[in-house]
């Protein structure tokens, strides 16, 4: 197959990045062409929003050129777009359907439904947007990026393509990562027909470890919805119980640099390539996920049960706490509840015996359901299901030449 990657990279490297890095990989593995169509958001400034940035990211007429230049040049089988926001903007999917290639849009977060992406504000769950013709709250309290102005061209740009039809009507099918996520879209207007649930997934395997260092470790993006605070308050409780690693970077920084000042158990390692993270979360005694968002899908908690490090999550928030089985490859504790925290960080610190049973679970859930090669024959049925809805929706069109 031949397949068109779409993405628009964001200034710090994020989870989307490297699962859509690792699923071009494992294609291209399998004897795939997939070629790569992307901008960068370096050079934006969040707090300057010219009028071509709002008109740009409703439709960017530079993208559907280019996009659609590629596709005449070159028969593809799919265009696969992981992130449009901002500077692609929806128009690519008008080119693919203007040149007959069937689309496939990975949902890795709730951007079609909220224009901060979260389903967050201040502090907790927010699904006022959800469904709405136009996302007045966001305007109001300045979802993106806690900026009005910031927030317009986002609203603006779902406003637009809500009242087209766009989501209905030009995308053939939609990768949501767990059933949580797919009921969510369903909820904000999107086909459930169209809607497939396949997860995010770890490759190549990075083996187990041993759990032989003696500290827990965060790694993840530094800000208020992945509950860094409930983190930082908990060590501030937990005292000598147990070393806390934090790997990362982003808006709370400081909160975490001030943390390790006065909390001599906690040590802040920065930013730091996959490499260098794989063995860190392989040797942990566990790892934390602390997030009070709708997470669609967590990265990090399928790395570590491929590393078989038992993971403590919060739980209720989202069936992102679903990856984790209490009792079985982790605890669950109440999101934003740092007493909770406290306690299963003490219970998983003093029960070593059933740690290690966790970790044998752990690299078990991580083999039977987030391992490439089920990840591979999940996207191939995908990317098959496009092509027969291309079809099936425009008999007048010429046949894809190359079917799943």
């Amino acid at each position: 197959m031949r397949i068109l990657s779409v993405h628009n990279n964001y200034k710090l490297r994020s989870g989307e990045e490297e699962s859509r890095d690792l699923e071009t990989t494992i294609l291209r593995e399998k004897g795939h062409q997939v070629d790569i169509y992307e901008e960068s958001n370096i050079h934006l400034n969040p707090e300057a929003v010219p009028l071509n940035m709002v008109i740009r990211t409703v439709w960017s007429q530079s993208s559907y050129k280019q996009v659609r230049q590629r596709l005449q040049k070159k028969k593809y089988d799919i265009l696969h777009v992981h992130n449009f926001f901002p500077q692609i903007s929806p128009s690519v999917y008008y080119a693919a359907r203007a040149e007959n290639v069937p689309i496939v849009q990975t949902l890795q977060n709730f951007r079609l439904l909220c224009p901060s992406g979260f389903l967050f504000r201040d502090g907790k769950v927010c699904e006022q947007c959800l469904g709405k013709a136009v996302a007045w709250n966001s305007l109001l309290h300045g979802c993106y990026r806690d900026n009005r102005l910031a927030t317009f061209p986002v609203a603006a740009m779902l406003a637009f393509h809500r009242a087209i039809g766009t989501w209905q009507r030009k995308v053939d099918r939609y990768i949501a990562l767990t059933e949580y996520d797919r009921q969510k879209f369903m909820k904000g207007g999107i086909p459930g027909e169209k809607i497939h649930v396949k997860p995010n997934f770890v490759y190549p395997d990075p083996l187990p470890g041993e759990g032989s260092g003696d500290y827990a470790i965060f790694v993840g993006r530094l800000s208020p919805e992945k509950g860094v605070d409930t983190l930082l308050e908990a060590w501030q409780s937990l005292g000598k119980t147990i070393p806390l690693k934090v790997v990362g970077d982003g808006p709370l920084a400081s909160d975490v640099a001030a943390a390790v000042a006065r909390l001599p158990q906690v040590e802040w390692l920065g930013f730091k390539p996959m490499q260098e993270i794989y063995p860190l979360i392989g040797e942990a005694k566990f790892l934390l996920f602390p997030s009070k968002w709708n997470e669609t899908f967590s990265r990090v908690a399928a790395e570590a049960l491929a590393k078989g490090t038992p993971v403590i999550a919060a739980a209720g928030v989202s069936e992102m706490a679903g990856l984790v089985a209490p009792g079985k490859t982790g605890l669950h504790f109440a999101p934003g509840d740092a007493e909770d925290l406290v306690r299963k960080v003490r219970w998983m610190v003093n029960h070593p015996d059933s740690l290690s049973k966790m970790r044998k679970q752990a690299r078990k859930a991580y083999l039977d359901q987030y391992a490439g090669q089920i990840n591979y024959e999940l996207l191939m049925e995908v990317y098959g299901a496009a092509q027969r809805k291309t079809v099936e929706s425009a008999p007048e069109r010429k046949r894809i030449s190359r079917p799943v």
